[in-house]
C-alpha cells in the first residue's frame, strides 16, 4: 500500500477482521466501497507452540499475542490504530447431534404448527441433553445455533408433512447445531485481552459460503467443505440457509503423514512436499536419511492414492450421515482441498459428476479489490468472508430477547422466531401444549368401557404484549411471555356417578336402575367409590317387567302393569325412561250410572281443548285409561311430560269423572 492510498484511508471507515485458526492466525484490514469489499491490508502468523486444538483456545495467553503482533504490525503500516474486529467461530467447534423427537397426540385434533413445533424445541433440549452427557463435561455449556428437519413420522410411519393431518403419535428425525459458551467465550477474552472490541461474530463456515457460494445459489442443497490439518469441517445449505455442521476427524494432516511414512521423511519436510503437489510437476527432496529422491507429482501420488481415497471416503459418508442423500454439488475449501485426485475420488464415492466436486479459491469472490499484496488460494476463503460478512451485515450477529422477565443471548445464524428463543431458554417444550387428561380404562360385566380425560388449554404467547405463536418473527430486545399450558384433568368417574348413565324407569312415580347386586372387583361399593384404571364392574340386568316386579317383590298375578299408559305384560322389554304403573286387579263395586239418556254408559271431560267421551265399563275410568281415546305420542320424549287433573298434578291410577278438566302436554 502506497503513502497516498494511506492518507486516503479513514479509521472508521474500515473492517479489522481476524481469523485465529489452529496453525496460524490471519489479520485483514478492508473497507466498504459502494458494492465492493476492498482489502488494504494483510498480515498472517503463525502459532509458535500448540495454543489451539482443532479451532478451540487453550492458551489464552499464547493466542493473544500472536493476535497482537499482527493487529501492531497492521497498525504500523496504516497509520492509526484498530479499536474493533470481526471475528469467527470454528466450525469444527459445533456439535451436531441427531436424535428422533415424539410425542403422543390426541387423535381427535387436527395437527397444526404449534403441536409440531412443540415437539420439535422438545427435541432440540433432549438433544442438548444427550450432548451434555456425551462430553460428560458439565461446565461445557451448548446452546442451539441451527436445526433441520430430516424426517417426519405418523403413527410410526414415514411421511413428508404433519400440518393437517390426524392421529395419536407424531415423531421427527431432527439435527440440532450446538456451539460451546466456551468457544465464543475464549474469543472474547482474546480480544479483551489486545484491547479490541467485537464488532461482529459469526461462523467459520458461514463466513465462507458468504464468499464461496453466490446467494442465488444456497437455496439448493449444496455442501461446503473446509479442509484444515486436523479435521474437515461441512456445512449444508438448503432453502437459502445452512441447516447443519458436521466435522470429519480426517484431513491434510493424514495426507502429510502418508508421505512422511512412505518416503521416510519428518512431518515439516513431508508437509513442505505436499503443499508443492499441486503447484509443480516435478520434485527432488531427501529422506532421513540423506537420500535423494526426483519424482514427478503423480509418482508421489500414485504412491499415497489410498489414503486420499480414505480422505474422501470418509468425508463422504459424513456428508450422507447428516444430509441422508448426496448433495447437489460440493465445494471445497482450505490448504487441504488442493491435494491431487481428491475431488476425483469425493465426487466418486458420492456418485456426482466430477466438474459438480470444486475447488474455491479467491479468484472466484465477486465484488473485490486488493490494494496489497493479492491473497490467492482456497486457504484464504474463510479469512476473506468474515470481514465481508461484516462489511454486508450491520446488525449485530447477536441479538437479546426478554422472555418471562429473563434476558436471553441468540446467536443470528438466520431469521429468529419466537421458538428459538424458548430454545435458547430452556423452557420445558412440554408445557407449550396442554396435555389431555388420561383415560380411565374399566370393564362392565367383561365388557370393555373407557372414559375419556378432559382437554388441555393450549400456552398463550405474547410478543410486546401482543398474541402470537412459535413462528412469530422476533428482533433485539423483544419481550416474550410464555403463560404455559394447562393439562386436562384426567377422567373421574365414581359408582354413583357410573350409575346415573344407566338405563332408568319411572315405577309409580320413582326412578329405578334396571340393575341388581353391583360389584366392584366382586366386592360391593359405596356411592362415593372412585373408579380405578382397569376396575371390574359386574351387575345383573333387568330387562322386563317380570324381572323388575320380581326385583321389587311384587306379585305379577295381583297387579295391572301400565307401561307409558299402556297395559303391557310381563314379557315387556324396558326401555330407557318408560313410565310404569301398578295397580291391583280387584273387581271394583257396581257403579250406579246416571238415568240420563245424554250420559248414560259414559262421562264427558274435557282434555286440553278437546271434549271426550270415556265410556263406563265393570270399574271407574282412571287417568291412564284417558290415552286410550286421545291421540297423544309419549313415545318421542320432546321435553318434561305434564299431566293434570283439575290443576293439580295427577297419577295414572287417578279416577277421573264427568265434567273433569284434564291437561296433557310437553314442557320444554
Amino acid at each position: 500500500m502506497t503513502e497516498s492510498t494511506r492518507s486516503k484511508i479513514n479509521p472508521h471507515e474500515v473492517i479489522f477482521s481476524l481469523d485465529i485458526g489452529t496453525r496460524s492466525v490471519i489479520g485483514i484490514v478492508g473497507k466498504k466501497e459502494g458494492n465492493r469489499f476492498v482489502i488494504v491490508e494483510t498480515e498472517m502468523m503463525e502459532h509458535p507452540d500448540r495454543a489451539m486444538y482443532d479451532g478451540q483456545i487453550h492458551d489464552i495467553e499464547k493466542v493473544a499475542a500472536v493476535a497482537k503482533k499482527i493487529k501492531e504490525k497492521l497498525e504500523e503500516r496504516l497509520g492509526f490504530s484498530l479499536s474493533h474486529v470481526a471475528i469467527a467461530a470454528a466450525g469444527r467447534a459445533l456439535k451436531t447431534y441427531r436424535i428422533q423427537a415424539s410425542r403422543e397426540i390426541d387423535i381427535t385434533k387436527t395437527i397444526d404448527k404449534a403441536i409440531i413445533r412443540s415437539m420439535e424445541i422438545e427435541g432440540i433440549q433432549e438433544a442438548q441433553e444427550a450432548l451434555n452427557q456425551e462430553m460428560n463435561d458439565q461446565n461445557m455449556k451448548y446452546y442451539c445455533v441451527g436445526y433441520t428437519v430430516v424426517n417426519y413420522y405418523l403413527d410410526e410411519g414415514m411421511i413428508t408433512s404433519l400440518q393437517g393431518h390426524k392421529g395419536s403419535k407424531i415423531g421427527a428425525d431432527l439435527l440440532a447445531t450446538f456451539l460451546p459458551h466456551v468457544v465464543v467465550d475464549s474469543l472474547y477474552s482474546v480480544m479483551y485481552k489486545i484491547g479490541l472490541e467485537v464488532l461482529h461474530l459469526t461462523l467459520e463456515p458461514i463466513a465462507a459460503i458468504e464468499v464461496a457460494i453466490p446467494q442465488k445459489a444456497r437455496l439448493l442443497n449444496l455442501a461446503l467443505i473446509d479442509i484444515g490439518a486436523g479435521t474437515s469441517d461441512i456445512a449444508l445449505t438448503k432453502d437459502g440457509a445452512v441447516v447443519a455442521y458436521a466435522m470429519a476427524s480426517v484431513a491434510g494432516d493424514e495426507i502429510t503423514e502418508a508421505i512422511a511414512k512412505e518416503f521416510l521423511m519428518d512431518f515439516d519436510a513431508a508437509e513442505k512436499l505436499k503443499l508443492q503437489l499441486n503447484k509443480k510437476d516435478s520434485h527432488t527432496f531427501q529422506d532421513i536419511v540423506g537420500i535423494s529422491y526426483s519424482m514427478t507429482t503423480e509418482e508421489i501420488i500414485e504412491k499415497i492414492a489410498p489414503v486420499i481415497e480414505n480422505l474422501a471416503a470418509e468425508i463422504a459418508d459424513k456428508i450422507v450421515q447428516y444430509n441422508a442423500k448426496a448433495p447437489s454439488a460440493i465445494f471445497c475449501i482450505g490448504g487441504g482441498s488442493q491435494i491431487p485426485r481428491f475431488t476425483f475420488y469425493l465426487a466418486e464415492k458420492l456418485g456426482l459428476k466430477e466438474e459438480r466436486v470444486v475447488v474455491r479459491g479467491t479468484e472466484i469472490i465477486q465484488d473485490i479489490e486488493f490494494q496489497c499484496a493479492k491473497l490467492e488460494g482456497p486457504e484464504f476463503i474463510t479469512p476473506i468472508g468474515i470481514g465481508l460478512v461484516s462489511a454486508r451485515d450491520h446488525e449485530k450477529n447477536f441479538m437479546q430477547v426478554i422472555v418471562n422477565k429473563e434476558l436471553v443471548k441468540l446467536f443470528k445464524t438466520k431469521e429468529m422466531f419466537i421458538s428459538d428463543a424458548l430454545i435458547r431458554a430452556g423452557l420445558n417444550a412440554k408445557k407449550l401444549i396442554g396435555r389431555k387428561g388420561k383415560k380411565l380404562h374399566f370393564t362392565v360385566n367383561k365388557q370393555p368401557k373407557v372414559v375419556k380425560g378432559d382437554y388441555g388449554e393450549a400456552a398463550k404467547i405474547y410478543l410486546n404484549g401482543k398474541p402470537s405463536n412459535l413462528d412469530t418473527p422476533i428482533k433485539d430486545m423483544d419481550e416474550i411471555r410464555i403463560d404455559f399450558a394447562v393439562d386436562g384433568k384426567d377422567a373421574h368417574l365414581t359408582i354413583k356417578e357410573f350409575i346415573e348413565t344407566l338405563p332408568t324407569v319411572n315405577f309409580n312415580g320413582l326412578e329405578i336402575k334396571l340393575i341388581d347386586n353391583l360389584l366392584v372387583n366382586g366386592k360391593p361399593a359405596d356411592s362415593d367409590y372412585l373408579i380405578k384404571e382397569e376396575d371390574q364392574i359386574t351387575f345383573g340386568e333387568i330387562h322386563n317387567v317380570e324381572e323388575l316386579l320380581e326385583r321389587l317383590d311384587i306379585d305379577p298375578t295381583i297387579s295391572h302393569v301400565y307401561v307409558n299408559g299402556i297395559e303391557a305384560d310381563k314379557t315387556y322389554i324396558l326401555k330407557h325412561m318408560d313410565e310404569i304403573v301398578t295397580c291391583e286387579r280387584k273387581r271394583l263395586p257396581e257403579v250406579a250410572l246416571p238415568t240420563d239418556s245424554k250420559s248414560a254408559g259414559t262421562i264427558k271431560i274435557k282434555v286440553n281443548d278437546k271434549i271426550l267421551e270415556i265410556p263406563l265399563n265393570e270399574k271407574p275410568p282412571i287417568f291412564v285409561d284417558i290415552f286410550n281415546h286421545f291421540d297423544f305420542d309419549r313415545t318421542k320424549v320432546k321435553g318434561n311430560l305434564i299431566m293434570k287433573l283439575n290443576g293439580r298434578k295427577v297419577n295414572y291410577t287417578d279416577e277421573i269423572k264427568d265434567g273433569d278438566r284434564v291437561e296433557i302436554y310437553w314442557e320444554k
